[in-house]
């Protein structure tokens, strides 16, 4: 049995251990996504009301009008690390049955945001899903324009990037229904969306670095 020396040893030597709470999200939505701009009218007028709603209520900032990475990051409250499993079939040996791998199945990734007065990731979410999916058309858009990387990293205590995941071709595939009660009278909108992707690739702290730009920057 290890004895606590031995795990603040370990601890030690391996940096400490990893906070839950200190992590990036780095994405920028498809170029076209802006929250004035969609495939979907309905979505433009909407955009241009909430805009027109939040001059008159003096909230209005043109910095708003093309999503920034960096609000999307600082307003990522949580955000599931992937995990991966190995798809197998049962072989038939010389003396006994075993598994053989066939394929792998990455898991879709949770994300939860906080709403602020304006609506700035709904709006964002309303768009982005209108560009995959025409509901006025019932008509599927291409993947090469509504699919981009996502990077998310783990930070140790210095907020210095120590693990990270690049989800290639990521897209939302839900947007979870957002509750209105007058019974919480404290509480905090959060809007929670789930991505698909086609794979996600493990990075090291340097590599996740340049993925964080590039993706950041629509790269």
């Amino acid at each position: 049995m290890s004895s606590i020396d031995k795990m603040k040893s370990v601890l030690s030597k391996k940096g400490g251990v990893a906070p839950t709470n200190r992590f990036n999200v780095f994405f920028t939505p498809p170029g076209a996504i802006t929250l004035l701009r969609s495939p979907n009218k309905e979505n433009v007028v909407g955009g241009l009301l909430a805009q027109v709603g939040n001059a008159v209520s003096g909230n209005f900032d043109k910095r708003n009008l093309v999503p920034d990475p960096r609000d999307i990051s600082i307003l990522c409250e949580t955000v599931s690390m992937p995990g991966r499993s190995l798809s197998t079939m049962d072989y038939q040996g010389a003396a006994q049955s075993v598994k053989v791998p066939y394929t792998y199945i990455d898991a879709d990734v949770e994300m939860t945001f906080i709403l602020t007065n304006d609506y700035y990731m709904r709006v964002m979410f309303d768009n982005w899903i209108s560009s995959i999916f025409d509901t006025d058309l019932y008509r599927s858009g291409y993947k090469s324009d509504y699919a981009v990387d996502v990077v998310i990293q783990q930070l140790n205590q210095k907020n210095v990037p120590v693990y990270g995941v690049k989800l290639e071709n990521a897209y939302p595939i839900d947007m979870a229904a957002i509750n209105l009660s007058n019974s919480e009278e404290s509480g905090v909108q959060k809007i929670t969306v789930t991505f698909a992707y086609d794979r996600y690739v493990p990075e090291g702290a340097l590599s996740s670095t340049g993925s964080a730009i590039s993706a950041a920057s629509g790269g």
